[in-house]
């Protein structure tokens, strides 16, 4: 797992990091059967899909018509509701091999089969359901992979949005996701798959100390860190990280970091 981990942070940290290898490396911190060769074998096959795309389809509406017919068409692959209580759905070399998967990563598959095949192509991650975007930011052609690649009009897009938040669509809400902030959303899905389930705390953990590698994150995952090792009955090393945690607030709001001082002095006194 350290071998694992150390390739996202190199990956995560590299000049372009590449979506689906960081991707596979959260199935491989999951699942501890797949190896290199089994994550190979997933860019494999992410070849092999985009091989089937007709060349070079043309307008974004070909495009998006062309991966609709394969993926969602001739290979199934989809969503429903059942999906989003199972941690499969949130690993790529899972997806690939049922074919179903969460709107994220429905769509991981179809931006880095699109991305093979030369599409002008890119991830939107609407509050709540992450589609694909084809051509150009303006004018893009929405379509929705969870639900076998269904093109949205302005419509619903706005649906999905305020059914979501209750507010709006804006403007700012379609401009491309990065691999980066992709990935981050993935492993937000993860742990709030895992807080559901009190007995997989450690998926919880491996996945807030994932997120704690990528070069940007909320400095409270260190919070959330420590309060998770205590709950796990690591009360040393969660009140370590909890005065590490206070020493960085501190500078900003006193209050709340004696407050953490208290629940580090507390998770001590859990020894005795």
């Amino acid at each position: 797992m350290s071998e694992v981990r150390r390739c996202f942070a190199e990956e995560a940290r590299s000049e372009r990091p590449d979506l689906s290898t960081l991707c596979l490396l959260i199935g491989a911190q999951a699942d501890g059967a797949l190896d290199e060769a089994g994550m190979d074998a997933a860019q494999v096959e992410l070849d092999r899909l985009a091989g089937e795309l007709p060349f070079r389809p043309g307008t974004p509406d070909a495009w998006a018509g062309a991966l609709r017919e394969l993926l969602g068409g001739r290979y199934g692959f989809g969503g429903t509701a059942a999906d989003y209580r199972r941690l499969e759905s949130s690993l790529l070399h899972e997806v690939l091999r049922r074919r179903r998967g969460l709107p994220i990563l429905l769509s991981v598959v179809w931006l880095e089969v699109a991305r093979r095949a030369g599409a002008p192509v890119h991830g939107v991650a609407l509050p709540g359901h992450f589609v694909v975007g084809f051509g150009a930011v303006e004018e893009a052609v929405l379509v929705d992979p969870f639900d076998g690649g269904r093109v949205l009009s302005g419509d619903d897009a706005r649906a999905l949005v305020t059914a979501t938040t209750g507010a709006d669509l804006r403007a700012s809400m379609l401009q491309p996701a990065t691999p980066l902030q992709v990935v981050s959303r993935i492993l937000n899905n993860i742990r709030s798959w895992a807080a559901a389930r009190p007995e997989r705390s450690d998926v919880a953990l491996w996945a807030l100390e994932l997120s704690l590698l990528l070069p940007a994150h909320p400095a409270r995952l260190r919070y959330e860190r420590a309060q998770l090792l205590v709950q796990r009955g690591d009360f040393l090393g969660g009140a370590v990280e909890l005065d590490a945690y206070a020493e960085v607030v501190g500078a900003v709001d006193d209050a709340f970091a004696e407050g953490v001082r208290g629940e580090a002095r507390a998770a001590r006194a859990m020894l005795n």
